[in-house]
């Protein structure tokens, strides 16, 4: 037999049990589509989770005193932007407030920050300015809003000069809004909604106005590019405890490292990831046991045909050929449903959250080509069996 008629064959098989090949093809798109969702949760939320980081974190490192004795100060900012290797260091205040406005109220997180911390944090302006070095010498009380903000309390996203008041530690005061800015990705606020509080940014100087106090919560720093970051934390470290404490023995400054939290971030994500991609390898692999089912019945049912079929002079391997290519065929159709699902409900998926799909192509292949290894070798035993079959057998097999 041809390759042709070899395909013809399958095809008029698989299409005769319309009902049992619509369940064995749901049942292959299923294990396909969820390795295939599975991935592409996992890429997307890698991606997401670590732009998040960067754009609530503070840089790649950031310094904070343990010691009720001791604090940050302006003479520990000094200290680090002289380390070797330091690009950028801001200080870095934070507090809870709530803001009024005549269109209603709103809990925040609020940000006492430097005008370099843009360099440092991910503050990408959308409407106005960023907060300057003036603001920040004067203590002005002018503030940056997220997109979210505005659209909460003012249903619209620009609202540079609007002013709102700030209750933060029991004190009430007004502020000009003079930038509108990025919210990150937004992964926080699209998944947990309203849990997640607004963020709103001031002088850190006017942040001191407030709380009475010249200390700092933390020093954010952004190191140069390319730099071993232990090394530079260590010689911070170094630094701050021989100048200010005298010894180089002391634990009081702690220097932590957002790139290690990423990194052990993302080893947990991916751990996560090959449990849940063996589960969809399993439902994968139960799903292509299907196939061997389906086409042993196949087989049964089709006793007698077989017979004829090599009575007249069909060969042992044009009947494994034909039942290899029905098992392929059904691998194949629900190979590309599978995808397409797989795709379409990813997509959705973003779309509903508000990120970036990145689909990993190589993940793809490989689903493809193990559900298509996985079919034709479920598919071989049914095969050998009806290509073994004696004509004279198969044609006194009665169903």
């Amino acid at each position: 037999m041809e390759m042709l008629d070899i395909v013809k064959c399958a095809v008029k098989n698989i299409v005769r049990k319309k009902g049992r090949t619509f369940l064995t093809v749901i049942g292959i798109s299923i294990g396909v589509a969820s390795v295939i969702i599975i991935s592409n949760i996992s890429n997307c939320g890698s991606k997401a989770v670590n732009n998040e980081l960067s754009s609530l974190g503070l840089g790649a490192l950031y310094v904070s005193c343990d010691s009720a004795s001791h604090c940050l100060s302006e003479y520990e900012l000094n200290i680090i932007k002289n380390t070797m290797n330091v690009k950028s260091a801001s200080p870095v205040i934070m507090r809870n407030t709530e803001v009024f406005c005549r269109k209603g109220k709103e809990d925040a997180i609020l940000w006492g920050i430097d005008s370099n911390a843009n360099q440092i944090i991910s503050l990408q302006t959308i409407y106005g300015r960023t907060l300057s070095n003036s603001d920040v010498r004067s203590g002005n009380n002018v503030c940056m809003v997220d997109q979210k903000f505005s659209k909460a309390l003012y249903n619209r996203d620009n609202i540079v000069g609007k002013h709102i008041s700030l209750v933060t530690m029991g004190n009430a005061k007004e502020y000009e809004v003079v930038g509108v800015i990025k919210p990150g990705s937004g992964l926080l606020q699209n998944v947990i909604g309203n849990y997640i509080p607004n963020f709103i940014y001031i002088p850190y100087t006017s942040m001191q106005n407030i709380t009475g106090s010249n200390s700092f919560d933390q020093i954010a720093i952004k190191v140069e590019q390319g730099k071993n970051i232990d090394i530079i934390s260590k010689d911070i470290l170094k630094s701050l405890n021989s100048k200010i404490i005298g010894t180089t023995e002391s634990e009081i400054y702690k220097v932590n490292s957002l790139v290690k939290q990423k990194e052990s971030l993302s080893k947990l994500m991916n751990i996560v990831t090959i449990i849940f991609s063996m589960v969809g390898a399993i439902s994968l692999f139960v799903a292509s046991m299907s196939i061997m089912t389906v086409m042993l019945m196949g087989v049964n049912e089709r006793t007698r045909e077989i017979g004829i079929k090599k009575s007249i002079g069909a060969s042992k391997g044009a009947i494994l050929k034909e039942f290899l290519m029905e098992a392929l065929l059904l691998t194949l159709f629900g190979c590309i449903l599978g995808l397409i699902l797989g795709l379409l409900i990813s997509y959705l998926g973003a779309q509903i959250f508000s990120i970036d799909l990145h689909i990993r192509l190589g993940m793809v292949l490989c689903t493809v080509v193990l559900s298509i290894i996985c079919g034709t070798i479920f598919g071989i035993y049914p095969a050998i069996k009806a290509a073994n079959l004696r004509p004279v057998d198969a044609l006194r097999w009665e169903n």
